[in-house]
């Protein structure tokens, strides 16, 4: 799983993977802890797949209010699959990516994202989660 963070021009690059630190851990995890410990790990997690283009609009979304996400693409991870499952059994439908988190707890899919910033609900979620400032 490829975590990826915000640089200074406002795009993606690689950075640590989290499984490398603990690979027998990420093996014998349980799909669902493994989403519940990565999306608890910074302030904004986003589960993704690299050529999604509904997934590259919501990381350019939080790009551009000026947050830094942390994003595993689940399409270049060995164990992508079971967690996009995992993803799924929380949403409770079909297509689960991309799927947001935000302070740790659930936000949901693009729907869910985009309604909470169209009715101005998700500057205060991540004021919030210490992930915006302003």
């Amino acid at each position: 799983m490829r975590h990826y963070q915000k640089s200074s021009h406002a795009s993606y690059h690689p950075a640590t993977l989290h499984h490398a630190r603990y690979p027998a851990a990420a093996a014998a995890e349980d799909p669902l802890q493994r989403v519940v410990r990565l999306a608890s790990g910074s302030a904004i997690v986003i589960f993704s797949v690299s050529t999604c283009c509904m997934c590259h609009a919501l990381k350019r979304l939080f790009c551009g209010m000026g947050v830094n996400p942390t994003v595993f693409e689940l399409d270049q991870d060995p164990g992508g699959g079971e967690i996009e499952r995992a993803l799924t059994l929380l949403l409770g439908s079909g297509s689960a990516l991309p799927v947001v988190f935000i302070g740790g707890k659930l936000v949901g899919a693009m729907d869910r994202v985009m309604a909470s910033h169209i009715n101005g609900t998700l500057v205060p979620l991540l004021k919030e989660a210490g992930a915006l400032w302003l």
